[in-house]
């Protein structure tokens, strides 16, 4: 999304999980085959946890659920709390307040996942957008 909105040069996109459960593993195979029937190619992606430089080097970063928002607010030092935000307040067609986990379901759970994903994405990448005009302007 953000290669198709021209901002590559001004935005990077990461992800790490608030726990070193699955740290330097691939994607589960099933999130990869929902991945990849959307164009999403994420066979080369590895797992990482949540670092302190991540609360001073990125401008947004979002939870998927209130436990994960809960653990970063507990490790993110008080001067960058501002930046912690539920992915799914960016939402346009989806109310719920939480992306689910689709781990122990089967593999609709990540389609849907992804549904949510995309939709609050999109959300992000507007204000994100008006946030680069900004910052280009002056």
């Amino acid at each position: 999304m953000v290669a198709d909105a021209g901002l590559s040069d001004v935005v990077g996109v990461d992800s790490a999980g608030t726990h070193g459960f699955h740290v330097g593993e691939a994607p589960d195979a099933r999130a990869q085959a929902a991945a990849r029937k959307r164009g999403y190619d994420m066979a080369h992606r590895e797992a990482r946890q949540v670092t302190a430089e991540d609360f001073r080097d990125f401008d947004l970063i979002l939870a998927m659920d209130w436990e994960n928002l809960s653990a970063m607010q507990q490790q993110c030092p008080k001067q960058y709390q501002h930046k912690l935000m539920l992915l799914m307040r960016f939402a346009n067609e989806f109310e719920e307040a939480t992306v689910p986990d689709p781990y122990y379901g089967g593999p609709e759970g990540f389609g849907k996942v992804l549904d949510y994903i995309e939709d609050a994405c999109q959300g992000v990448l507007e204000l994100v957008r008006k946030r680069a005009t900004q910052y280009q302007a002056a």
